[in-house]
């Protein structure tokens, strides 16, 4: 009786460890899922274009929304913050035009233009314009 109650244990555990290692065809299906899909043009999902990007230069609002915003609003890594002209007044002193060389070419730890590779010279002198505007 010993031998088969080892062996009745035996088959409960393989029967126990076998039946959760197996998963059904369902989770299965559902890991291996994809996690996306692609619409190719000309396909009913992709009916709706994409909507059109503005046509013109971006205000100097824009720029400082879209870019500047990110280190000038909180003084990231000594960025004169927006709105604080005890900030900006050092800058200032040393003209509009060393700000804008700064600002379109890059100085300390602010990359060229903000980011905003994008952007036209024009662009970033209206957002500079903007923030000096905005800290007076």
């Amino acid at each position: 009786m010993s031998h088969m109650k080892k062996l009745f244990g035996i088959l409960l555990m393989t029967a126990m460890v076998s039946g959760t290692a197996i998963a059904n065809d369902d989770e299965v299906q559902a890991r291996i899922a994809p996690v996306g899909s692609t619409c190719m043009q000309g396909e009913e999902c992709a009916a709706a274009p994409a909507p059109a990007a503005a046509a013109g230069p971006k205000s100097g609002k824009d720029v400082y929304t879209g870019f500047c915003t990110t280190c000038h609003g909180a003084g990231v890594m000594g960025a004169p913050k927006f709105g604080t002209a005890a900030d900006w007044a050092p800058r200032v002193a040393k003209g509009k035009d060393t700000l804008y060389t700064h600002a379109i070419g890059g100085f300390n730890a602010m990359p060229p233009k903000g980011m905003c590779a994008a952007c036209s010279d024009d662009e970033i002198k209206g957002a500079v314009d903007y923030m000096l505007d905005g800290s007076k």
